[in-house]
Parts: C-alpha cells; sequence; structure tokens
C-alpha cells in the first residue's frame, strides 16, 4: 500500500482509479441471478461537446447506478450516441463547404462517406469526455444510433407500422427549415416574441371604388393569396358578403368567405388566406376547397409560381414589398407590433416556414392511449410529478407525428417507387423487388428508386430503451427478458414529448410494457443571476476546465449540492470551491486518523467509548434518512444530510472526542472504531465522489487485486440509541457554551476551566464535556456565582467561574462600562413612560413593549451589580 500523499491531488488519484475500474472492467454486467438495475444513456449528439447539462445529467445517472451496485444489485449503465441528422449533416456541409465543396456537387453515397469519416473522428469525443467525470458506463455496450442493429431495427420498425396501417404518405402543412431544407416537427419549432411590424394592404373591391384592408405581418406571401375571408357574424364588414376582391400589385381577383375561425378584434377582421403558407390558413383552404399556391423554393427565396420578385430571399422581399405596396398606395398604414415567430429547434437563427410537403407521417391516437395510462397510473413514475400535467396535456391533444426528413445522414425510408409513381414498402431492395413484381412482373430492380427521405433522428431514438438489447429484431432474448424494462431515466423535462412520452409509445406497441420505471427530471442549468447557461451568453463554464481546477469530485459535488429534482439549478463555481474544499477535508481527516500511534495496552477513555456509541446511533440514524431520501430520489438532499454527518458530526465532534492528547498513542478499539466509521462514511460518499473514496478505501486496510468499493455493500442501518443522542446534543450545547464563555472573556483554549452546574444532568456527559471543552471537572448542584459566566444549556443553568482566570479589575471596568449605558437606556426608556400623553396616545402594545425594556434593563443591571460586587469580594 503506497503512503497517502500529503496534499488530495485530484488528477493523479482520478487518472489513477478510472484505469484500475477499466483494466479490471468493473463496470460490465451480464445477466446473472441477481437483481437487475438498468440505465440507459438519453444518448448525446455525435457533433456534441461536454456541457453544464450533461454534467448534471450523467453525474445523477452515475449516483443512482453506483448506488445500485453497492445496494447488491447487478448495475448496468448502457453509453451511446445518437447520429442527429440536422445537427450532423449541417456540421459536414460547412466542413466540405470550408473545403470548397458544395453538396449539391456530390453524390448521396459520396457525402455519406464524408459524413461517416466525420462521425468515426469527433462522434466519440462526449464519451471520452464523460469518463472524466467518473461515469461508470459499461463502454463494451457502447451503441450508436445509426450501428448495424439500431438501423435495422428502425427499418423494421418502419415496415410494421406502415403494414398495420399507422404510417401514410401525403401532402400536409408541415413546419420547413429552409436552412437545413428539410420537415420539422411541430416539437422541432421554438417560439420567440419579436418586434415585428403589421402591415394594412388595402385590397380593391371588385366593381366598386372601396377598399377591403387586410391587417397582416407577411406582405411577402400575397402572391399566394387564393381568398379573403370574414367573419359571418362581424356587422362592421357585411358590405364584403358574396364579393371578389384584387390581391394588391398581383392583381389576380380573389373570393371573399366567411367563416366563425375569424378573430373580429385582430387588424380590421378580414384576413387574407394563402393556404400553401400558414398551417390555419390550410385548413380554411381543405375546408373551403380553395386553390394552393407554393410561392416559396425549399430555401425560402421566392419561386416561378410567385409571379413576381423570383429568387429572392422572403425578408428581403418583404422589404421591397413594403416600399413598393406603398408607392403604389396599396398600404393603408403600418403599426409595430409584437408577436410570436417560430424558429428551428436545431438551426436557432432560422425562421421555419409553414409548407405543403409530401411527407411520411405516423399516426399517433392509437399509440398514445397506453402511454397516456402508465404515466396517469404510476406504472411509469415521474419525478417530480407535476410534469404529469404537461404530460397529459400533449398526449391528449397529440398530432401525427411527420417522421420524415429531406436528409441524406440518417436512417433512409425504405419506400420504393415504380414507374408508375406508385410504391412499396420494404426492409431491403430484395424484398421491394418482390413486392413491386407481385404488381408487375416485368420490372427489373433498376426500375425501382428509393425515396430520397431519411427518417427524424427521434424515430430511431424512441426504440432506444429496446434496441440497446437488440429488442426489435430478437424481442425474446435472454437481455430483454432480463434488463427490460430498465430501471431509471434521468432526462429534462425539455424533451418529455420529444423522447419520453414517444419511448413509452414504442414500448407497449412493440415490447407490451413501459421502457423504464421511474423518469427523473433535471432542472435546467442556469448562471447565479437566473439566466441558461449558453455558449451564445458566454457564461456556461467549460466542465473539463472546471474538473481541471476543482477536481470530478469536487465538481460532482457542487453541482449536487444545488440539484433538487426538476427545479432549475443556480449554478455558481463557488459550489465547485465547497466540493473541492469537502475532499481536502475528507483527505485531512483521514491522514490525521491513519496518523496515530496506536498502543496495544493504553486503556479506553471514558469520553472515546460514548463518542462510539453516540457515532454509531448518528451514523444509523443518518444512513436510514438518506436510505429514504434516495428511495425518493431526493438525491441533492442526501448528499447534503451525508456532507453535514461527515462534516459537522464526524469531524467536528467525534474525531475531537476521541483524538489523543498531542504525542500520546490512541488505544485500540478507539482506532478499530474510527476506522470502521471512516469505511462507513466512504461507503455512502461513493456513488457521489467516487474517486476519493476509492483512494481512501484502498488505503484503510490491504485490499486484494481488483477490489473496488464499488462493490463493497451499502452500509446498513442499526437501530439508533435515542438516548445517547440527546445525549450528545446536551454535550454540544455545553461545549459551544464554553467555547463562547472563551472567545469573549479571551481565554486561551489551553487553560482549564470548571463548569458548574445549577442543577445535574445525566453525568455520561461530564466525561465528553471535560474532553471536549478543555474542563478541569463538571461539578453538579453547584451555588449561583454572581462573577461566573453563566449560560443555559436547555433548562439548565449553567456557569464557568472565572475569578481566577481573569484581570479582576479590567472585568470590573468592563461591566461598569456595561452598567453606565444601561443606565443611560434605562432612563431614556423611563423618560418616555413619564409622559403622560405618550402612555394615554401612543397603542398598547408600544406602552407595554416599553415596560419590558424597562423590566429587562433593570434585570441585567442586577446582575452587573451583583457581578461587580462579587468579583470586588
Amino acid at each position: 500500500m503506497n503512503e497517502l500523499a500529503p496534499k488530495y491531488n485530484p488528477s493523479e488519484v482520478e487518472d489513477k482509479w478510472y484505469a484500475y475500474w477499466m483494466d479490471h472492467n468493473l463496470f460490465h454486467s451480464e445477466p446473472d441471478s441477481r437483481e437487475p438495475y438498468c440505465i440507459v444513456i438519453p444518448p448525446p449528439n455525435v457533433t456534441g461537446v461536454l456541457h453544464m447539462g450533461h454534467m448534471l445529467n450523467n453525474t445523477i445517472q452515475d449516483i443512482l447506478v453506483r448506488r445500485a451496485r453497492m445496494d447488491g444489485k447487478n448495475a448496468l449503465w448502457v453509453p451511446g450516441t445518437d447520429h442527429a441528422a440536422i445537427a450532423t449533416e449541417a456540421k459536414v456541409v460547412a466542413k466540405l463547404a470550408a473545403e470548397g465543396i458544395k453538396k449539391t456537387d456530390l453524390t448521396r453515397e459520396e457525402f455519406l462517406k464524408h459524413a461517416w469519416d466525420w462521425t468515426e473522428k469527433y462522434g466519440g469525443i462526449i464519451l471520452t469526455q464523460l469518463r472524466k467525470l467518473g461515469a461508470s458506463c459499461d463502454w463494451e455496450r457502447t451503441a450508436f444510433t445509426m450501428d448495424p442493429i439500431r438501423s435495422k431495427s428502425v427499418i423494421k420498425v418502419f415496415v410494421d407500422l406502415y403494414r398495420k396501417g399507422l404510417i401514410y404518405r401525403g401532402k400536409r402543412m408541415v413546419n420547413w427549415d429552409p436552412k437545413a431544407r428539410t420537415a420539422l416537427s411541430d416539437i422541432e419549432v421554438i417560439y420567440k416574441e419579436e418586434h415585428s411590424k403589421l402591415y394594412y394592404l388595402r385590397y380593391k373591391i371588385v366593381g366598386e371604388d372601396g377598399y377591403a384592408i387586410v391587417a397582416t405581418t407577411r406582405p411577402e406571401t400575397i402572391m399566394g393569396d387564393t381568398a379573403m375571408c370574414i367573419n359571418p357574424a362581424d356587422p362592421k364588414n357585411q358590405h364584403l358578403r358574396g364579393k371578389r376582391v384584387i390581391v394588391p400589385l398581383v392583381g389576380r381577383e380573389i373570393p371573399v368567405i366567411e367563416d366563425d375561425y375569424v378573430d373580429i378584434e385582430f387588424g380590421t377582421g378580414c384576413l387574407k388566406v394563402t393556404p400553401a403558407h400558414d398551417m390555419n390558413d390550410y385548413m380554411l383552404g381543405q375546408k373551403h376547397n380553395l386553390e394552393s399556391i407554393d410561392i416559396f423554393n425549399d430555401d425560402a427565396t421566392l419561386s416561378e409560381a410567385a409571379g413576381m420578385y423570383v429568387g429572392m430571399d422572403r425578408f428581403a422581399c418583404r422589404e421591397q414589398i413594403a416600399k413598393d405596396l406603398q408607392e403604389a398606395g396599396l398600404i393603408e398604414k403600418i403599426e409595430n407590433y409584437e408577436n410570436k415567430v417560430g424558429y428551428s429547434e436545431r438551426n436557432s437563427d432560422t425562421v421555419t416556414e409553414p409548407r405543403l410537403s409530401d411527407q411520411w407521417f405516423l399516426k399517433m391516437d392509437s399509440l398514445a392511449k397506453p402511454a397516456l395510462e402508465a404515466v396517469e397510473e404510476d406504472v411509469v413514475r415521474f419525478i417530480p410529478e407535476k410534469f404529469k400535467n404537461t404530460y397529459r396535456r400533449w398526449m391528449t391533444e397529440i398530432r401525427d407525428w411527420c417522421i420524415s426528413r429531406q436528409l441524406w445522414w440518417g436512417h433512409r425510408v425504405p419506400a420504393w417507387y415504380l414507374p408508375d409513381g406508385s410504391f412499396v414498402v420494404a426492409e431491403d431492395a430484395d424484398e421491394a423487388l418482390e413486392l413491386a413484381r407481385r404488381e408487375n412482373p416485368a420490372i427489373n430492380a433498376s426500375d425501382l428508386r428509393q425515396d430520397e427521405d431519411s427518417f427524424d433522428t427521434w424515430f430511431s431514438s424512441w426504440l432506444w430503451p429496446i434496441t440497446l438489447f437488440n429488442g426489435i429484431l430478437e424481442p425474446n432474448n435472454k437481455e430483454m427478458q432480463y434488463y427490460y424494462p430498465t430501471s431509471d431515466l434521468v432526462t429534462g423535462p425539455d424533451i418529455i414529448f420529444f423522447w419520453v412520452a414517444r419511448m413509452i409509445m414504442a414500448g407497449y406497441e412493440f415490447i407490451g410494457k413501459q421502457p423504464f420505471n421511474n423518469v427523473y427530471f433535471t432542472g435546467i442549468v442556469r448562471d447565479e443571476i437566473g439566466r441558461k447557461m449558453s455558449k451564445q451568453l458566454g457564461n456556461s463554464p467549460d466542465p473539463l476546465q472546471l474538473i481541471e481546477e476543482y477536481g470530478a469530485d469536487g465538481v460532482r459535488v457542487g453541482i449536487m449540492l444545488s440539484a433538487p429534482a426538476g427545479n432549475d439549478i443556480f449554478f455558481d463555481k463557488k459550489l465547485c470551491e465547497t466540493g473541492r474544499n469537502f475532499c481536502n477535508k475528507i483527505w485531512n481527516a483521514f491522514r490525521l486518523v491513519k496518523g496515530w500511534e496506536v498502543s496495544e495496552s493504553a486503556e479506553r477513555p471514558e469520553a472515546s467509548r460514548l463518542a462510539a456509541q453516540w457515532m454509531r446511533s448518528r451514523l444509523d440514524a443518518s444512513i436510514a434518512e438518506i436510505n429514504d431520501l434516495m428511495a425518493k430520489f431526493r438525491i441533492s438532499e442526501a448528499l447534503k444530510e451525508v456532507y453535514r454527518l461527515f462534516w459537522d458530526e464526524f469531524s467536528a465532534w467525534y474525531l475531537e472526542a476521541v483524538k489523543p492528547a498531542y504525542g500520546s498513542p490512541v488505544d485500540r478499539q478507539t482506532l478499530s472504531d474510527t476506522l470502521g466509521f471512516f469505511d462507513e462514511l466512504l461507503r455512502l460518499l461513493h456513488p457521489f465522489m467516487p474517486f476519493i473514496t476509492e483512494e481512501l478505501w484502498q488505503h484503510i486496510s490491504e485490499r486484494r487485486p481488483g477490489e473496488s468499493i464499488m462493490y463493497a455493500p451499502t452500509p446498513a442501518a442499526g437501530t439508533p440509541d435515542a438516548s445517547i443522542i440527546n445525549l450528545m446534543e446536551t454535550v454540544k450545547e455545553a461545549v459551544n457554551g464554553v467555547r463562547n464563555v472563551r472567545a469573549v472573556k479571551n481565554l486561551p483554549n489551553k487553560q482549564a476551566l470548571a463548569l458548574n452546574l445549577l442543577g445535574t444532568w445525566d453525568e455520561r456527559a461530564d466525561a465528553l464535556c471535560i474532553k471536549l471543552a478543555n474542563l478541569s471537572e463538571v461539578n453538579h448542584n453547584a451555588a449561583k456565582d454572581a462573577a461566573a459566566a453563566a449560560f443555559m444549556v436547555g433548562t439548565l443553568e449553567v456557569n464557568v467561574p472565572l475569578a481566577d482566570n481573569i484581570d479582576v479589575e479590567a472585568e470590573i471596568a468592563k461591566l461598569s462600562k456595561d452598567v453606565d449605558y444601561l443606565e443611560g437606556f434605562k432612563a431614556s426608556v423611563l423618560k418616555k413612560l413619564s409622559n403622560e400623553r405618550f402612555v394615554s396616545n401612543a397603542p398598547a402594545q408600544v406602552v407595554e413593549a416599553e415596560r419590558r425594556k424597562l423590566a429587562d434593563a433593570e434585570s441585567k443591571l442586577n446582575s452587573l451589580h451583583a457581578a461587580i460586587a462579587a468579583l470586588r469580594k
């Protein structure tokens, strides 16, 4: 066993023990007879690097899985990454552009080779970074959403759902990302408040001299107008019923239709209807059988169908068309306007565009029902429970899921088109050809064209807890039967719809049961003034730099001290400093104990015996509390409890009670008990602080090769002795009282004092007080001493005689000064109370308060005079 370094060096300890854990394969799990405990990692994007959100999420997962190992469970934490279709394709396109290559100049196969090269080079960075945090994942099982098993599973699921009639293809209004040139689901659109303008446009009424005025925030879409709509109950627009109007600048006549959808209070009550470029207008168009004119290209420039401003960017067109409308006298007015604008969740600088597009959709109604029931009935338990309301609201208003994306990176839709435009859905090209020949025996493979679209990334990650155990391709395999459903999922509430809800749906659809039993929702990590941490704001520290500065255990403690479930985390680097200081405290306490010289013949002091009894009960009480908190997922509170146990109880009281006098040895039993308590404390701390606990645990005694604290059992809670715990609380109060007397009277700690009890207490407290407060004696049923420093211990008055320990004249001078002050204070109160107007007019409670002040002053003066008299004897 190597000697312990004088100072804790996190980097040396962390690198050493992570290598040890890996070398001995201690994170690996295989099915056996033990109770399983399984967590699957929320797969970070291959484009990602470690940020504070990852730090929080993965620290919590590691705490849970390490705790489960120590509880004797067969614990498995499965790692992996997500192919992140939009984000990765954007990265690869940018890399190619920097090399002078356009995506459009490449074939799909050429582009995918670049994408795979990029992924192999950069895709594993974040998993490597997680090792610095101490993540105890079974790295042998590392998965990727586009590896062979996951890819085959996604294709099989699509084909299965299509054949069940749950997947269809159709032209629908979707959210479009013009930068990525792909469709997005509704929940991939982030709405932001913006300062916009409201343009009041003049539509000429056909056959009349007048105009109908329409308010719009998007004048650039008038080329797609195919109707004007009014509310039939709107009295101010009755004159427009049955009329036709002319689209300004465009010159096209369009009908005025009527629908109670129109908000009478918005603008003028007249609505321009552009079915191809607004979700609600699309529904009106369907209802009233209106033409749809798509005026945008896939990059949101104006298309040939617009007939005007062709090739111009939509926002440049907005500025130009506003000028042209004004010059033509076709704008009534322009007002400032606050409205919500949708942005792409993946391209945060890109405003999404509602667009009619041929896409693949998954019907959600039948999938949602069992998934909603599972959460409502706590088959899947949400922590905290408040997120059930959010989940319920979305699940009861669920829409069909647009699962196709216009990207090359991802799982390609397994649909093949025949020359006549019909299509077949199959798991591979050979099966597609077989199906096509049933329709047309003359078809050859070269006649078939595979769909160019790929799947929404979430269409692979919704299967994650299943496909990690190959549960789609081999549903009844040994690992599925053992590890599924998994135990806990740790994730953020921002993806409750993207991911959590869909995983529950997939679990019931494909396996017939929930994918996990508990979902622990973390909060959002914010800075100390409440702003969400982000690269743009520059307020997010680099986690790896934090680890370098404070150590992984220090950072883990720092972030968890402020991380109650579901509530936002207000992170401050000072918390990491607290964590680092705690590491130093543990290290120094251990070095203190291991530095004691032991004597086999030394008798055990009574104070040590009692302190050990108390520490045993205090540990038992804390272990029970920590067990309860962990069972309720109150992880931050559990950490605070073990933090207080070590710092405030073990270090501040127990070690002080048992440590031998300087230069003296400790008795064998006290050392044995102390190391035993240290062992239990390290095991309680290990899930939170894996590195330092492993280092110190290995130094408690000789260990076998491959032995680790992570497989040492969680300490079991015995029955605490309430009497010894209460006794120690009395001792603490008395000792703190004596220490306060020393501080006030400037008495050195090495000077032994007496303690007089004006009554009695449990005599066991005497030995502990003598040791902890450096007392010469404890006198029961002593007489009152006016010259002594008195204080209360509960309801018992005690005092510390001072006559032999202080400069009497200096003390009399000090007390006389206090007398002078109180006499002046008393005189001011008497002056008020002798004023009849004050006593008669002031509120009764104010007068009573002054009388209490007078009584208090007189009582203190009596005590001071008595103390001065006693000192002069």
